[in-house]
């Protein structure tokens, strides 16, 4: 259970209608209902996609305490994928095509023997499959947080998120959609009144002449996801003495460490990208030099303080997903408490962020920005930098 102990990864997607008012066994029925081997979500690929209940990649015993936690709905999204092993196949059909073709006077097999042995082969590799031996599953884990209405799904990677979201269509009639850093963008927007601004949006030439305007790894020319890559590098520039605080809009302080790792991409999409791992990647010349040459960080390794509450963890520039967040463990002594202490923690973990994003969006999208860019321009020039990306 990693969103309840140990590290968690997670992206986050808001539902779309209204929070429930509480889970219910009924919402634990829906989950039975569509429980992985029971009815299943089947694709054209083959692959089967199903709940589980989160105890082991098996369990499909969902139960009030185990599944509901302190107004989060927990589950996991379980695929199947059979893969019958190429070797067993090609033995399968020596042998079968052996045995069909050792009268033939030619002493060769003809077209429709190989047809046939092919064909024999498959077959027995799927009656065996039935009891399951060349299946393989993989279960990640959801929570559906009352409180937000959000979704928090157990992985970084988009590969398997249709199927999440039809099955959660079909199990509880409601859609989702993704809080990236664009969505993110609009949404706190709206609470200050600056949407147009926010409309109004374009990639910073951070470094003149450099900086296109559009991101390679966001073509979609509407969205403004690309506010979290500056986001990033803002952060990056506010904590170029290792570290620094920010006054959020409850009155609480962040602070904020970039540490641990850097990844960085060329917007223009022509020189690729680099990985950099140290205890603080931002302060090495070499990442000081990509960044001078036009690159943008994708994501970052982050220490980030706030109540006297320290969380680890890695956070993706345009999604604003989590990943392997280290959340101090829960003194609570009772198996319970420690699990809606952790629930109240993931929260916090995502408040703050929150609430770190939008200190940057009242620079960003405000008639601040053009003194805050003026700044950062200022700061990539102070050494010689390359004159190309």
């Amino acid at each position: 259970m990693g969103f309840y102990t140990g590290r968690a990864t997670f992206s986050r997607y808001r539902v779309k209608g209204h929070a429930p008012r509480s889970f219910t066994e009924e919402h634990l029925a829906r989950l039975a209902e569509h429980a992985a081997g029971r009815q299943r979500l089947i694709s054209g690929d083959g692959v089967e996609a199903g709940w589980s209940a989160g105890a082991h990649v098996l369990d499909v015993d969902f139960d009030f305490a185990k599944n509901v936690i302190d107004d989060q709905l927990y589950f996991c999204l379980r695929i199947d994928t059979m893969k019958l092993p190429s070797d067993l196949m090609r033995a399968y059909y020596a042998i079968d095509l052996a045995a069909l073709s050792k009268d033939n006077p030619s002493g060769h097999a003809s077209n429709l023997q190989k047809r046939e042995a092919k064909e024999s082969a498959r077959d027995r590799l799927e009656l065996e499959a039935k009891d399951g031996r060349y299946t393989k599953r993989k279960a990640i884990e959801c929570i559906w947080d009352r409180k937000s209405n959000e979704l928090l799904f157990g992985t970084t990677s988009v590969t398997q998120i249709e199927r999440l979201m039809v099955l959660f269509k079909n199990t509880f009639g409601h859609s989702f959609e993704a809080v990236t850093a664009g969505k993110r963008a609009y949404s706190l927007a709206e609470v200050h009144n600056r949407t147009r601004n926010v409309d109004d949006a374009s990639p910073s030439p951070f470094v003149p002449g450099l900086m296109p305007s559009e991101m390679a790894w966001a073509p979609d020319e509407t969205s403004r996801d690309f506010v979290g890559n500056e986001f990033l590098l803002w952060l990056w520039y506010q904590c170029e003495d290792e570290s620094a605080e920010f006054k959020l809009l409850d009155d609480s302080i962040a602070t904020v460490f970039l540490a641990r790792s850097l990844t960085l991409e060329c917007p223009r999409g022509e020189t690729g990208h680099e990985t950099i791992t140290h205890e603080g990647p931002t302060r090495l010349p070499e990442a000081m030099r990509a960044i001078q040459s036009g690159k943008l960080p994708r994501k970052c390794g982050m220490t980030l303080v706030r109540h006297d509450v320290q969380y680890e963890f890695t956070l993706h520039a345009e999604s604003l997903s989590v990943g392997s967040a280290k959340i101090p463990a829960p003194e609570d002594e009772d198996d319970r408490a420690k699990l809606e202490a952790r629930a109240q923690q993931l929260r916090d973990l995502i408040e703050t962020l929150d609430l770190l994003f939008d200190a940057f969006g009242q620079v960003r999208f405000s008639g601040d920005w053009s003194k805050e860019l003026a700044k950062m321009q200022k700061w990539l020039s102070r050494e010689k930098r390359p004159t190309s990306n």
